[in-house]
């Protein structure tokens, strides 16, 4: 099973907040004119007493039209012994998925909500680097319906949105939360089946993503897929148990970035993913702290290549972010884009170093 998790620093002890009502404005304590028997301000509260179970009702008939339109283009998919989710891309039996959900596998089963057997399907092809894979079914079945995906730049904290997936192997469940923060970087976990990567932009949400979530669908309530789940978060000082209610998904704006070049050229041909051309590790200091990223290794005409940097060097700093081990490098490039010029501070022979660079594309 989908075992990918990020993982957090260890979390601050919760603060309760109280919260006034907003009634004490118009006289809630009881006191003064206008609260007896046939005021305006009884009938107010008897109207918004009675208003309370239409908007409860009218919300959960949001959900089930919601669950009712999108379900049927989540499937499960079955990659050699592991369980994950993916959405139907297009009417051409295209499923976009996780790339650690296909892991190493070339051949799937998928599972849809109206087909009573698994289908066949092949790999098209995986981009480990943002996590992301497209399949194709051998055969499409009648009435496969293509989701829709939603404009990642209109997505606000606060909405509210459905996961849907196939959690621990629960084929066609839902839960539901809301958008708990956007912009999120967070570098999957390189063991339990997680790719290592790091990821920029990313939709936090409170809807629980679990195990066999991967790949599936986080839906906005107008139907539209905003980001595919990818991973729960853990906290080192919990034992990496899960962390509740934090969860994330790679945005939809990237999902169709990348899917769409796969299935057009079979590939990605244009990551959009700032690189520097070279391979790198953690190094650490006389205390044996993290100190940078050490360069094993420079690309030829890459972009450190051009700016001097060598095997050797040691990189504290990119543009005003401090670097102290390969994931803080990671992370500072994913919010950036080829092309972009910045400094590089780099350590060599104990002495500092600054040179410019401009980066290429991973």
């Amino acid at each position: 099973m989908d075992t990918s998790r990020a993982r957090l620093p260890r979390l601050l002890a919760p603060i309760a907040v109280l919260a006034c009502s907003v009634l004490l404005s118009s006289g809630c304590s009881g006191a003064g004119s206008g609260t007896g028997p046939g005021s305006g301000s009884a009938r107010e509260g008897d109207t918004a007493q009675a208003a309370a179970p239409h908007a409860a009702s009218d919300l959960q008939a949001d959900y089930e039209r919601v669950i009712k339109d999108v379900l049927p283009s989540v499937v499960q998919i079955q990659a050699g012994d592991s369980l994950g989710s993916g959405v139907v891309y297009d009417d051409k039996g295209h499923v976009v998925t996780n790339a650690h959900v296909v892991g190493d596998e070339k051949s799937f089963r998928v599972t849809t909500a109206r087909t009573e057997g698994a289908l066949g399907a092949k790999l098209v092809s995986s981009y480990p680097e943002q996590d992301l894979a497209v399949i194709k079914l051998d055969k499409v079945p009648d009435g496969m319906k293509a989701a829709r995906f939603a404009d990642s730049a209109k997505v606000e904290v606060g909405q509210i949105v459905l996961a849907m997936g196939s959690p621990l192997g629960l084929s066609s469940s839902v839960t539901q939360g809301i958008v708990s923060a956007i912009g999120r970087t967070v570098t999957e976990g390189g063991s339990g089946g997680g790719t290592g990567a790091t990821i920029a932009n990313m939709v936090q949400t409170s809807a629980a993503i679990n195990p066999g979530n991967s790949g599936g669908a986080l839906v906005n309530l107008d139907g539209q897929v905003i980001g595919i789940p990818t991973l729960a978060a853990t906290d080192p000082g919990l034992g990496d148990s899960a962390a509740p209610g934090i969860g994330f998904a790679i945005p939809a704006s990237m999902v169709t970035t990348v899917a769409d070049q796969i299935v057009k050229d079979g590939r990605v041909t244009d990551s959009g993913r700032a690189a520097l051309g070279i391979t790198a590790r953690t190094v650490v200091d006389g205390s044996y702290r993290p100190a940078g990223a050490a360069v094993v290794e420079v690309s030829d005409g890459g972009a450190a290549d051009d700016a001097g940097l060598r095997p050797g060097d040691v990189i504290v700093k990119l543009g005003n972010t401090d670097i102290t081990t390969i994931t803080s490098l990671s992370e500072a490039l994913a919010s950036m884009r080829p092309g972009d010029r910045t400094k590089v501070t780099y350590t060599r022979d104990g002495d500092e170093h600054t040179a410019e660079v401009t980066l290429g594309e991973q």
